[in-house]
């Protein structure tokens, strides 16, 4: 048995950087419970991926070379998994929840008759017994998940319950690993990624994120915003009601309804911090706000709150950051 086995997910020869966050779920798992760590890679031709995550400390990374894993389906995802745990017996399989893993994880579970504790934001030892954290109620309530199933037992963590940053660097072993695959058994084939769709945008991928709410008042103003997040080279976000009036596509959106995202900014611009938007980025390495009123409860979570007019903040902010640029 292999203890905890991690899934790295890749898409077309790119590692997914949330991948390092499971990781560190994984690391931390297996020195609490004295278990060893793996990694497990789908793909074809990915062996350089391979090797980068053989720099962080894990036990063994085992490589899945197979064709029809060249282009991700759920099928051949689910199948190669399923062999792979069957082939390694771990206690724990830790998945980031991302929307690939979204897609081809609960038919996986399915294939073994097992459940997917998924969507996770932490967990819990207590005298040895592991138990895992679930937000329900729009992520109003932290829910306590005890386990009751036998290995494997399969855990999603949500974008950013744990930093990718903390990973440990060590030397893995690299051991390739077979399955059996055949182009029947590949029901669905694969069409345009989701980010590459037309106005469309993985935000759970970006390092600096800037967002606007309702305080920008009207579409004609968030060019102001826009300009912020030119000069920081950032992502715009949104909450929701500004992708409802259609100022913004609704894959801006953040939070409950929309995408959970942990960059390493996020400055909330004219956002009052509903907890319906509050638990899509509560889990950014620094958060900034800026809003007029100095009771708004983002500025609960933030890490530097600026009380005051965005109209006449942001362009100066944008101001220094140009000015900085130039000085070098």
């Amino acid at each position: 048995m292999s203890g905890i086995l991690v899934f790295a997910e890749q898409r077309e020869g790119k590692l997914n950087r949330v991948t390092y966050e499971a990781i560190v779920a994984g690391q931390r798992l297996s020195s609490e419970l004295g278990l060893s760590l793996s990694v497990v890679l789908l793909g074809s031709g990915v062996d350089s991926i391979a090797q980068e995550l053989a720099t962080k400390k894990s036990n063994t990374v085992y490589l899945v070379n197979n064709e029809h894993l060249q282009n991700y389906t759920p099928d051949g995802f689910s199948l190669a998994m399923r062999q792979v745990v069957e082939a390694l017996q771990p206690k724990y399989v830790l998945l980031a929840h991302t929307y690939l893993v979204r897609d081809f994880a609960p038919k996986f579970a399915a294939s073994m008759g097992k459940s997917l504790i998924a969507d996770c934001v932490g967990y819990k030892l207590e005298a040895g017994t592991l138990s895992l954290v679930r937000q329900i109620f729009q992520g109003k309530i932290n829910a306590d998940v005890s386990i009751q199933d036998s290995s494997p037992i399969l855990i999603s963590f949500q974008a950013g319950a744990f930093r990718g940053d903390d990973i440990e660097a060590g030397s893995a072993e690299i051991k390739a690993l077979s399955v059996n695959l055949s182009a029947q058994e590949i029901r669905l084939q694969p069409q345009e990624l989701f980010r590459e769709a037309k106005q469309s945008v993985d935000l759970t991928q970006s390092k600096i994120i800037v967002s606007v709410g309702r305080g920008i008042k009207s579409q004609e103003n968030i060019a102001v915003v826009e300009r912020l997040a030119t000069a920081l080279e950032a992502d715009i976000g949104a909450s929701r009601p500004i992708c409802d009036s259609g100022w913004l596509p609704m894959d801006r959106q953040i939070g409950s309804s929309g995408q959970t995202v942990a960059p390493k900014l996020y400055l909330a611009v004219g956002i009052s911090g509903a907890i319906q938007h509050v638990v899509g980025m509560k889990n950014a390495s620094t958060i900034v706000a800026i809003n007029k009123d100095a009771n708004a409860p983002i500025f609960d979570i933030a890490d530097l709150g600026i009380v005051g007019d965005l109209f006449e903040l942001v362009p100066a902010l944008v101001e220094e950051i140009e000015k900085a640029k130039a000085e070098g």
